[in-house]
């Protein structure tokens, strides 16, 4: 069978769907794929809205260096509309100290599922986590967030990854939602996109249902002309679309293996009934279809959000009806179901979960709530990592923060100075860590196309890449071998 390349394109839809040029990548079915890391698997979790960094690893006492507790009493009020977590409600819930200050932490008493998990060795939380001129808008600062540049749009971090080891052929990730996470964006490998795995269709024509079994034939010739033409574009939408077709005939089938293999722990997820266990709760699946060996089934990096954490006011303190006590209940309780789901499955030691957000909040509370802020923590969760606090608590005793005017807007200062004991973390030196400890990925490599994107202005910048982090008090690396 023979299809010039207009016959093609409006025979499978994708020049009368306007998916060509730009629209091409923004559909999530229409996207191509990945190549292999081995055995282990990455879960990036989105803190959708700004996370108050300060309310989630906060002081519980002045440490040795620093009075981080006094400041944050006079920032964060008590009485009504008060955001203070008092020593008494932190205590239960403390953590290590901050290495620089020895300041004692605690994390927020609505993490009492992901605090768990740290006691097991099973957390490691980095402080003060941003980037030089932070911005304060959120779609801005979750594009530089997702890319690690400043550009207006680009490819995503993941996603920089796997154009570089995967092809159209193949499905590297799994974005559980209802668009594609920006961190995976890229135009070289398929991602596939869905909130439930039992729902995941290819997009045949809804109008006339009766014959799609002729459709899906008809589309697996379009795709077998395709891929054995000369014209690169066909020959690339040929093997990205038969790679999509596979996946969704394959997927929704591990909605039912799950629920028969593993009743028991699809009724934990049930029972947290939350959207952060669903969104686990489909990773899972896939986990352990690629696990038992499930045919086409090869997605190894996954994404996922939790929104709400734009607490301008409101924002309570503990509490269930406490929106920010609310939605660290739900992503501690879901996190730690996911964890012990993954080591039931003997996986634990293989999969990463790294979760982060835009920004943080601004230290000093406004009338009930918290503006946006600078920098706040990142947690990487899983049975490989060096469980502890790593980086500087942001230095909240400032006098710029206590007493924001003209010249500065009350945020904690941003500094890459290795002499100073509160040096902030770049973002990017997480996400490199990530690559070069997890992932595999030469430093060289990282620092010359994966992350360091940006030109002209110096301040964009890493003044010196820190890839390699060390556990303040046992001394050993980040990712345990």
């Amino acid at each position: 069978m023979s299809l010039s390349r207009r016959d093609f394109l409006i025979r499978s839809g994708l020049l009368a769907g306007g998916l060509m040029a730009n629209g091409l990548w923004a559909r999530p079915l229409v996207r191509k794929a990945f190549a292999d890391i081995g055995d282990r698997f990455l879960v990036s979790l989105f803190l959708d809205g700004g996370n108050d960094g300060l309310n989630t690893v906060v002081p519980i006492a002045n440490g040795s260096f620093a009075t981080f507790r006094a400041s944050y009493e006079l920032l964060r009020r008590t009485g009504p509309g008060g955001l203070r977590l008092e020593p008494s409600v932190l205590s239960p819930y403390a953590i290590d100290n901050d290495p620089p200050t020895n300041t004692p932490l605690a994390l927020h008493p609505g993490l009492e599922g992901l605090h768990r998990l740290y006691q097991l060795g099973k957390v490691a939380i980095i402080q003060g986590c941003g980037y030089p001129e932070y911005n304060l808008s959120h779609a801005v600062s979750r594009s530089i967030w997702e890319t690690a540049s400043r550009a207006a749009m680009g490819p995503g971090w993941v996603g920089r990854y796997l154009a570089s080891r995967y092809g159209a052929s193949q499905i590297p990730g799994l974005s559980v939602g209802y668009w594609m996470a920006g961190e995976f964006r890229q135009q070289v490998t398929s991602v596939l996109t869905a909130s439930r795995l039992s729902e995941l269709q290819f997009p045949l024509d809804d109008w006339y249902p009766d014959d799609n079994s002729a459709k899906l034939s008809a589309f697996q010739a379009v795709y077998a002309s395709a891929q054995a033409s000369s014209q690169p574009l066909l020959r690339y939408v040929g093997n990205s679309g038969q790679a999509t077709l596979t996946a969704t005939q394959a997927y929704p089938t591990l909605d039912n293996l799950y629920q028969t293999d593993r009743p028991s722990w699809l009724q934990q997820y049930n029972n947290l009934d939350t959207g952060t266990a669903r969104r686990l709760r489909e990773i899972a699946k896939v986990i352990y279809g690629v696990v038992q060996g499930v045919p086409n089934i090869t997605a190894r990096h996954f994404a996922l959000s939790n929104g709400g954490y734009d607490t301008h006011a409101n924002q309570g303190t503990v509490g269930p009806n406490q929106i920010h006590y609310r939605l660290h209940r739900e992503v501690g309780d879901a996190l730690e179901v996911f964890y012990h789901d993954l080591d039931d499955m003997g996986v634990a030691d293989k999969v990463l979960v790294m979760i982060w957000s835009e920004f943080s909040r601004r230290p000093q509370q406004n009338d009930n709530g918290t503006d946006h802020g600078s920098q706040g923590p990142v947690f990487l969760v899983g049975g490989k990592i060096n469980g502890g606090v790593y980086g500087n608590h942001p230095n909240i005793s400032d006098s710029r923060v206590l007493n924001p005017g003209a010249t500065w807007d009350g945020n904690t200062i941003y500094s890459q100075d290795n002499s100073d004991p509160h040096r902030s973390t770049d973002f990017r030196d997480v996400y490199g860590a990530v690559l070069k400890h997890w992932l595999a990925i030469p430093e060289s490599e990282i620092l010359s196309s994966l992350l360091q994107l940006d030109t002209g202005d110096p301040t964009q910048y890493w003044t010196s890449p820190q890839f390699d982090f060390v556990h303040p008090v046992n001394s050993q690396p980040l990712f345990l071998p």
